[in-house]
């Protein structure tokens, strides 16, 4: 397993970025170019990576293939492709998006997106992707969403037995998929049955914490590592057994102090299980 994030150094070359992992102690890194670079730099920064031991955990595809307006998501099937073909080029470990969603806000619940309709879409949506790029050393995956497939392990399992490709995988957040109290209160548990089921699948992992709020009806905010209720012991311990390469990225926090802390939490918690992050 290998701790990730983003980096807040100048950073306008390889070696330069190399420099900004190392100083933040990352081992993982998101992609540092985008699908416009060109292939030369592209293959400067892969190569920067491979020596200096850094993993590229994933390329981001963040668009909306499922979205009702056809013009939108023509653009997101472009983009995905761009971007699938992107971390296959660099080495990255992954491209990741969500599903999408059939309404108004590309990440926003809808009434149609967890029907049977809107999963036989994605599974056509992914395999156009994967056998339009046809990657090779990568894998298209989808991250885990509280209200829009794949929303638990088992339909996430599901998903990758209808898709029948090689390069669909598991991208997991598991902090998307606490739901309601009940998954709340049991959140090594569902990590547990996330890691037996799709173990072998997952590709990369984000690291957030989610609190239960005590106002009425029922309030769930994502905060921290460290500041709620994710059983991070059971989480690096599920980790800690897969491919050594697994990378664990911090997201979604709002400055570079926020992200040292979070990355002191975890490696706190994975010094006390005797795990290398």
């Amino acid at each position: 397993m290998r701790l990730g994030g983003p980096t807040f150094a100048k950073a306008d070359d390889p070696e330069s970025w190399v420099a900004a992992v190392h100083a933040a102690g990352y081992r993982a890194v998101y992609c540092p170019v985008g699908v416009e670079a060109e292939k030369a730099i592209i293959n400067a920064y892969a190569e920067a990576a491979r020596k200096a031991d850094i993993v590229i955990a994933e390329v981001g595809a963040w668009s909306n293939p499922m979205s009702p307006d056809p013009a939108t998501a023509a653009a997101a099937m472009e983009k995905c492709k761009a971007s699938l073909a992107l971390a296959d080029r660099i080495g990255a470990r992954c491209c990741v998006n969500i599903a999408g969603s059939c309404g108004k806000k590309w990440d926003g619940p809808d009434a149609a997106d967890l029907t049977e309709a809107t999963f036989d879409k994605i599974v056509t949506m992914v395999r156009t992707i994967i056998d339009t790029v046809k990657p090779t050393r990568t894998f298209y995956t989808l991250e885990t969403m509280p209200w829009m497939y794949p929303d638990s392990p088992d339909s996430y399992l599901r998903l990758i037995k209808a898709t029948d490709r090689k390069a669909f995988a598991v991208h997991l957040d598991p902090v998307n998929l606490v739901s309601s109290p009940q998954r709340y209160f049991a959140t090594g548990r569902l990590i547990e049955e996330c890691f037996a089921k799709l173990g072998a699948h997952i590709k990369s992992c984000h690291a957030k914490d989610i609190l239960l709020r005590e106002n009425l009806t029922v309030h769930l905010d994502e905060v921290r590592p460290g500041q709620g209720n994710l059983d991070y012991p059971v989480f690096l311990r599920g980790l800690s057994r897969l491919d050594a390469s697994v990378p664990l990225m911090l997201e979604h926090l709002p400055n570079e102090e926020e992200y040292r802390a979070a990355a002191a939490h975890i490696r706190g918690v994975a010094v006390r299980e005797g795990i290398t992050v």
